[in-house]
């Protein structure tokens, strides 16, 4: 149960409502996630732009990269939410279940390439240890194995908007939804 108080859709009003409709339109349905924000209406247009941008916009990452550290980021602070969530997402993408449960496990064991265990431990790095980044301690290990510039900075986007999300629920006591799965992944 959220700390809070939540407008639940069959109570929203107003611009609210309107918001919800949309969020059912475009993505499926309503996540726990942008119910926390129901008494700050606007706040949850602001958090979907942000989203929709930073995981579903144009960019050389490949969307299931972008799910890969959301993965990753959830699992280093601990957000089952999250990876729950994203775990869905890179399941779409893979169709996998044996790789799937493996690089939840262990990224590091997964059947993944290099590149893609770069990603996994920046994003990883990243979180727990924010402060190496200095003289681009945790950069040149991607720029190594033939990552751009604009890759690099598409990686931190993802990594830092986990790591706010992932605080709004925990921070708030977001609960999971009964059947976390149906969005549209791509």
């Amino acid at each position: 149960m959220p700390y809070i108080d939540t407008i639940q859709p069959e109570n929203a009003e107003g611009s609210l409502k309107e918001i919800y409709d949309d969020l059912i339109k475009s993505r499926g349905k309503i996540a726990e996630v942008h119910k926390i924000q129901s008494l700050n209406p606007k706040s949850i247009v602001n958090h979907m732009d942000l989203y929709m941008t930073i995981m579903f916009g144009k960019s050389p990452l490949k969307r299931v990269h972008r799910e890969m550290m959301a993965v990753i980021v959830s699992i280093a602070n601990k957000c089952q939410y999250c990876q729950v969530h994203h775990l869905e997402a890179v399941k779409n993408f893979w169709k996998d279940d044996d790789k799937l449960k493996a690089f939840q496990e262990d990224f590091e064991r997964a059947p993944l390439d290099t590149k893609e265990k770069s990603l996994c431990r920046f994003a990883k790095e990243l979180t727990e240890s924010p402060g190496m980044s200095e003289d681009a301690g945790l950069v040149n290990p991607l720029k190594k194995v033939g990552f751009t510039d604009r890759e690099i900075l598409d990686a931190t986007l993802v990594i830092a908007y986990f790591n706010f999300v992932n605080r709004i629920v925990l921070g708030l006591g977001v609960n999971l939804e009964e059947n976390p799965g149906g969005y549209k992944y791509e």
